[in-house]
């Protein structure tokens, strides 16, 4: 049988506000357990809770990127469910009048192609806090510090038909929060995490199957791994003559196992009604306007600026301008050395490879676009050749010093010296006399073999350090005398 997923998604981004949404306590990632979390968090009679004005400004800007309706009477709701991370019992989001309406987000594919995705709406609530259980033996505890965290929650319609589609909207949405600055987008600090929904249906029919959603996946990979296991699941249970049973579901990443969690419940299980302590919000065209004109650059036009200021190929500028830090540190590296396809090349390479090493972010690397752009201006000016570069990113990687005291330590400074290098070539020349004899008997296609063997005893001798281009005219000139 010829199966169809669908796919759709919900976003939680985490507004990188300095305090929560509605009360002063800080924000801040990593501070200790229940430090963070005051009266008002915590849900204590007598306490009021007042709006974080700057939670609604950066959820207008999120639905101006998407060119979303945005809706200037909102209003807030009590979500009502009990978990041990949720101390009121409640929680405040919004439903029947959600802040950011209906939007799109056009995606590319692999292939080049181009879908859009709609958004059926993004609202604002507060984060639950989290439960912690490696610590504790046989036993959870719970940190408060997240509880009130504001958030937006980003509701796609289920128009993703694999998990592709799926992973190359999340990594929109990625670019989009944090490149309008609302966000600062470090999902293994929980910034964003997604919900997915999946089901399955006959190809060429109409009507959705039963969905299950998949809950908190915080990495890319690890959403595709789950959507692919979630679809053999459920293609399994119905070609067996099975039903699939609406259910929350988690996916471990470590064993690429998931299990449900519990049944899926309807918005009229959480018996969902107005909040009576906060006023509906107004926004003006007014404010609106102010909001849409202090938009920074967004990605399609940093896309389309790197294509036309530093003449990087349409694939380039797509990978390079995908993530504004990553784009700051190309472009600072740009800046330092000169050359805008050469930095492109190093930063999407050697470093992007030790990023993925070291399962870091751009922000975390140890070697700062400075120091980037200063080897690679060494690499230009001869300095040093592209096998020593190698070497010295090395060194700057493991902290080694910048590179221009790495390669003065290390004495890796090229070989250029003409003289130098032509009594290097003789030499060699001379302990390889019937090969010499050889290659001068040989045809050009045998000759273009061979010449390599007498280029690689003359990197051993020089430990790699002779300038290829020098190495390689008086190389050629004196096995042609």
């Amino acid at each position: 049988m010829q199966w169809e997923t669908v796919i759709g998604l919900e976003v939680h981004v985490q507004l990188n506000t300095v305090t929560k949404i509605f009360s002063g306590s800080s924000t801040a990632f990593g501070a200790e357990p229940n430090s963070q979390a005051n009266l008002i968090d915590l849900g204590m009679p007598g306490t009021l809770p007042v709006v974080n004005k700057e939670a609604i400004n950066k959820a207008i800007q999120f639905g101006l990127a998407i060119n979303a309706d945005i809706n200037q009477h909102s209003a807030f709701e009590r979500k009502n469910y009990f978990y041990p991370d949720l101390p009121k019992g409640y929680q405040t989001t919004q439903l029947e009048r959600p802040i950011v309406g209906a939007g799109a987000v056009e995606i590319e594919l692999a292939d080049g192609s181009k879908k859009s995705i709609r958004i059926h709406h993004a609202h604002l609530e507060e984060d639950a806090g989290k439960s912690l259980h490696e610590d504790f033996h046989g036993m959870s505890g719970i940190d408060l510090n997240r509880a009130g965290t504001p958030l937006i929650e980003i509701v796609s319609e289920p128009d993703m038909r694999n998990a592709e589609e799926a992973v190359a909207f999340a990594r929109k949405l990625h670019s989009l929060v944090t490149s309008i600055g609302i966000c600062d987008g470090e999902m293994s600090q929980g910034s964003m995490r997604f919900d997915v929904n999946v089901s399955v249906r006959l190809a060429g029919e109409e009507k959705l199957g039963t969905r299950t959603e998949t809950k908190n996946l915080n990495s890319f990979k690890f959403m595709e791994k789950a959507i692919a296991l979630e679809v053999e699941r459920q293609i399994d249970v119905l070609e067996s003559g099975g039903t699939i049973d609406q259910e929350t579901r988690l996916y471990n990443g470590d064993t690429h196992t998931a299990r449900a969690m519990r049944s899926k419940e309807d918005a009229n299980d959480y018996r969902y009604f107005p909040c009576p302590d906060l006023l509906p919000v107004m926004v003006t065209d007014e404010e609106i306007e102010l909001l849409r004109n202090a938009l920074p650059e967004l990605p399609v036009a940093r896309k389309e600026r790197f294509v036309s200021q530093y003449a990087l190929s349409a694939y380039d500028a797509d990978i390079l301008s995908g993530d504004l830090h990553l784009s700051n540190y190309f472009e600072g590296v740009a800046a330092v050395s000169g050359d805008a396809k050469l930095s492109a090349n190093w930063v999407m390479g050697e470093l992007a490879s030790y990023l993925n090493r070291d399962d870091i972010s751009i922000r975390q690397s140890p070697v700062s676009a400075d120091q980037l752009g200063q080897m690679i201006t060494r690499l230009k000016d001869g300095t040093i050749s592209s096998k020593i570069a190698k070497q010295v990113f090395e060194a700057c990687w493991n902290g080694e010093g910048d590179p221009d005291q790495v390669i003065e330590a290390k004495g890796l400074k090229q070989m250029s010296d003409s003289g130098e290098l032509e009594k290097l070539v003789e030499q060699v020349l001379a302990d390889n006399a019937a090969q010499v004899e050889a290659f001068r008997a040989a045809d050009e296609g045998k000759q273009k073999k061979m010449f390599g063997f007498f280029v690689g005893q003359l990197m051993k001798l020089t430990q790699g350090k002779a300038n290829p281009q020098q190495l390689n005219a008086l190389l050629l000139k004196k096995l042609n005398d």
